[in-house]
């Protein structure tokens, strides 16, 4: 099965054949081209899809993926990102397995092609020539007969003719003759260009043209062998990736399966765990004590000494609801958070002050590296003046020395503050028990209600369970004007300034470190004690800040063991 003898007449139709062939190659490299094109685009829609769910730093979001269900997803993504990674391998290999290779085939296919079918028109415009030289020779051998065969009957006619001298007979003769000579000579002529276009055309039909479409033959085979291998190609690159691919889903499965249910609820016990006791029973209330009394135990005298805290704690109990205040009043005001964290209960109070410890230390940590460092260069420069001067080094070594004991300072006021809570909070069910109006049988005097009504506002404001209390004093308002002139607190202890506080906010005062005051007010469980400088000077400061001094023998005072 040969082009060469089976289509030998069909040099127009190859052509035409051919060069679909190769509109199928660039074709198909149009369509791989495609492929790599649509893997870039969905790897980095995986990327920036990946990216896009990648919790931000820094951000109150990355700290929610503590979570091993949120580790998990964290995990899917980074494999997404891997399996992205896999797509762009497979356009890079197909560009430079199949594209560029396919690519530089098709010019070289173009190439062969073109001198194939350049030597095939030349066999044809050389059969041709002989074509037109053989026909031109029989025209030439049918002329010069045609002539032979008039000169002989002319000949003929005149040698017939007695009319005629001899000489114009003679004459004829020769031209005869003349004719007849041109005529052997064109036949001849004929005759050997005739015998040699055979020979042209055998050559052409089973030589030249056979070996042509011979190599034409074989350059399409070989293109459809070459789109079969990057066919196969093709395939390939896709099942090489399938391992890696196979490992991110295997990855992503992993992650799946060390999620744990029961470690995440015990995440979110400890990341809002408030350290407080729940709330004790509320005690029956009788207002209708007042109503049995006689005039006079409802006068003036009587209600400044008992109808107010009967009002007073009456109306609320503060000690059960405080815990679910939902934001610490001097920050629901400023929109700031204390240095001691002391807006926040107990048990997150506890874990922010470590974690403020934690990163105190680290910092120290960092700070001695330093030292470390500057010490040994300066030791460099004492052995090897020429490499530096010592006395360069010491401004820095003292600024780092200066920074370190700053740090190490802040950081013994933060564990004062860690140790403070840490100490509290083994008794916090007795503190709790208190808060629950367990102290109310201890009737305490009519000033100091007044301020225990406040231990978690140092600032004086009132919250939503004082809101409570505003609308029992609606109905008592023969008392409102009591209120307004009630006699200041009694001093039961005093105390001596640990450290300087600036009290800019409204209920606070300042204080200098070593300054002695007098406590008229001692910590409720806020974090807070009320002192007082002067009649005119007083307000909260932090328990933390302060030594306090309690006068045992003092009317209201507690004594703490």
């Amino acid at each position: 099965m040969s082009w060469g003898t089976e289509l030998w007449d069909q040099f127009d139709n190859l052509e035409k054949h051919t060069q679909w062939g190769i509109d199928i190659l660039e074709k198909y490299i149009k369509f791989v081209k495609e492929r790599t094109e649509i893997e870039l685009s969905y790897a980095k829609q995986l990327r920036n899809l990946s990216k896009k769910y990648q919790p931000k730093k820094n951000s109150k979001e990355e700290e929610e993926y503590k979570y091993t269900s949120c580790k998990a997803f964290i995990s899917t993504l980074n494999e997404m990102n891997d399996y992205a990674g896999q797509h762009e391998v497979i356009s890079e290999n197909m560009a430079s397995q199949i594209i560029v290779d396919l690519a530089r085939y098709v010019q070289e296919l173009k190439q062969e092609r073109k001198s194939n079918f350049h030597d095939g028109r030349k066999a044809q415009q050389h059969i041709e020539t002989c074509w037109k030289q053989l026909e031109s020779s029989k025209r030439r051998f049918e002329r010069d007969c045609k002539e032979a065969d008039r000169a002989q009957q002319y000949f003929e006619k005149m040698d017939a003719d007695i009319n005629v001298t001899k000489a114009d007979v003679e004459k004829a003769r020769q031209q005869a003759q003349i004719r007849h000579q041109m005529a052997e000579d064109s036949k001849a002529d004929y005759s050997s260009i005739l015998q040699k276009f055979n020979h042209e055309q055998h050559e052409y039909y089973h030589t030249h043209i056979p070996n042509i479409f011979q190599k034409i033959q074989e350059m399409e085979e070989r293109r459809i062998v070459r789109i079969g291998d990057s066919m196969k190609t093709y395939a390939e690159v896709d099942r090489q990736v399938i391992p890696i691919i196979g490992k991110c889903l295997d990855g992503i499965v992993k992650a799946a399966e060390s999620i744990d249910q029961k470690n995440d609820s015990q995440l979110v016990i400890e990341a809002y765990k408030s350290g407080f006791e729940p709330p004790g029973d509320i005690e029956f209330e009788d207002y209708t004590q007042p109503m049995k009394r006689t005039v006079s135990d409802n006068s003036l005298s009587n209600s400044r000494g008992e109808g107010k805290p009967d009002l007073k704690f009456g109306g609320k109990s503060k000690g059960k609801l405080w815990p679910f205040i939902k934001k610490n009043k001097l920050s629901l005001k400023l929109g700031a958070t204390p240095e001691d964290f002391s807006n926040l209960p107990p048990e997150q109070r506890r874990k922010k002050l470590q974690q403020k410890v934690d990163e105190l230390n680290k910092e120290i940590q960092k700070e001695m590296d330093q030292r470390d460092a500057i010490t040994k260069m300066k030791d460099v420069y004492l052995k090897n003046p020429q490499m530096g001067d010592p006395a360069s080094l010491d401004h820095k070594l003292a600024e780092v020395s200066q920074n370190i004991e700053k740090l190490r300072l802040e950081t013994q006021k933060f564990e004062a503050w860690l140790a403070e809570v840490e100490g509290r909070l083994p008794a916090r069910s007795e503190q709790t028990r208190r808060q629950s109006g367990l102290y109310d049988s201890q009737n305490p005097p009519t000033v100091n209600s007044c301020a225990q009504d406040r231990e978690s506002s140092p600032d004086g404001s009132y919250t939503e369970e004082q809101s409570q209390e505003s609308e029992v004093k609606v109905l008592a308002t023969d008392f409102d004007d009591e209120f307004d002139d009630e006699e200041p607190l009694p001093a039961i202890g005093t105390c001596k300034a640990l450290y300087t506080f600036e009290g800019q906010n409204e209920g606070t005062i300042s204080v200098v470190e070593g300054e002695t005051l007098y406590v008229i007010e001692e910590d409720k469980g806020d974090g807070w004690t009320r002192i007082r400088r002067n009649e005119d000077e007083e307000g909260y400061v932090p328990t933390s800040y302060v030594e306090v001094y309690l006068d045992k023998n003092a009317k209201g005072a507690k004594t703490y063991i």
